[in-house]
């Protein structure tokens, strides 16, 4: 992807982040990159092929996130054996490095922020947040739990991602970021402490 088309994509992305898709033009975007209308439309068909590439775009980057850390890039039932080799170990090495994603790197956290403030706008809005922030990501932790032998995994799976994701809510506003960091890595340990214990 050539850089205009990146930038493009940054700018629109930031803009759905701060303003919401529906409020946001193509007119807008152009003006914001010092670019026309029609300059824009050589690189994207519409508002919706901006979005559409962003979305592919995150997919793209969850997928490669996963592999880094040798963790199921799908669901458990196209990829059994990868969830199978998963060790708790590898889960809290990945999910430390999801938070540091999901707050840290722009793209994916402007993406976060967009769907928390549009999931109320549209069902497909509603659903991408399911995916990417709610129940996508509680349903492969359950998964990953079950792989794991560990009991009560649905339950185990729940109180783990809700944890994750009161974190994700805190971090956004706090003064001291790095101390969020902190208190996150040291629920998580606290409670896959408890989880060996079992």
């Amino acid at each position: 992807m050539n850089n205009r088309k990146e930038e493009i994509l940054s700018v629109a992305l930031h803009k759905f982040a701060r303003d919401g898709y529906e409020a946001v033009s193509v007119s807008q975007i152009a003006g914001e990159l010092g670019m026309t209308k029609g300059a824009l439309y050589r690189h994207y068909k519409s508002k919706r092929d901006i979005f559409d590439s962003i979305v592919q775009r995150m997919e793209q980057q969850d997928n490669e996130q996963a592999s880094d850390y040798d963790m199921p890039e799908d669901d458990k039932e196209s990829m059994p054996d990868k969830y199978e080799a998963v060790s708790l170990d590898d889960f809290v090495k990945y999910s430390k490095s999801m938070f540091e994603y999901w707050t840290e790197d722009d793209f994916a956290s402007s993406f976060r922020k967009m769907l928390s403030i549009e999931q109320f706008r549209s069902e497909e809005m509603q659903s991408l947040y399911q995916q990417y922030l709610v129940s996508g990501p509680a349903s492969y932790v359950k998964d990953l739990f079950e792989s794991i032998g560990i009991t009560n995994a649905k339950i185990k799976a729940d109180r783990f991602y809700a944890v994750m994701y009161f974190y994700y809510s805190i971090y956004d506003g706090a003064e001291d970021k790095e101390k969020v960091k902190e208190e996150l890595v040291s629920a998580v340990n606290s409670m896959v402490q408890e989880f060996r214990g079992e």
